[in-house]
């Protein structure tokens, strides 16, 4: 584990910054949309979460329209 951390450091802090502005410019325009800072910071969190199992379901319905094996859930890219 320790050796994938070494050999990816830059894309896992990528990704985690990423991860980071998603959720702030989700927040941002959920605020903007309701005027609720609690509801906001459900919306922020509970959308990325909703893309990342959408995103699972859409590569496999592209996997089986190509005919080829979809790949492997480590070469999904996040966000």
């Amino acid at each position: 584990m320790a050796r994938f951390l070494r050999n990816h450091r830059q894309m896992l802090y990528k990704t985690a910054s990423y991860y980071i502005l998603h959720i702030s410019v989700a927040a941002l325009v959920a605020y903007a949309v309701t005027g609720n800072l609690l509801m906001a910071l459900t919306l922020s969190l509970l959308e990325p979460t909703v893309q990342a199992v959408a995103f699972f379901f859409h590569e496999k319905v592209w996997a089986r329209a190509g005919g080829t094996p979809a790949p492997p859930a480590s070469a999904a890219p996040a966000g």
